[in-house]
């Protein structure tokens, strides 16, 4: 498991990005229950990246003001 943020942030982001990609890709066969599947954890991946980009962020903000 990756203990710094911006690793953690990066893994995520990266996720997020192919998940994104996949679903774009198979978006004219989105009826098999694996792609909705896929699609419903691609909408989970982005949400935890925009989480991980406002850790990340105030993280950054807290080490620059010590």
């Amino acid at each position: 498991m990756i203990k710094s943020v911006k690793g953690q942030f990066i893994v995520t982001i990266i996720t997020a990005v192919l998940f994104i990609f996949h679903i774009l890709v198979n978006v004219i066969e989105l009826s098999r229950f694996i792609d909705i599947l896929f699609y419903f954890i691609m909408v989970f991946a982005v949400y935890n990246a925009g989480l991980l980009t406002q850790k990340y962020i105030e993280t950054n903000k807290a080490m620059k003001k010590v």
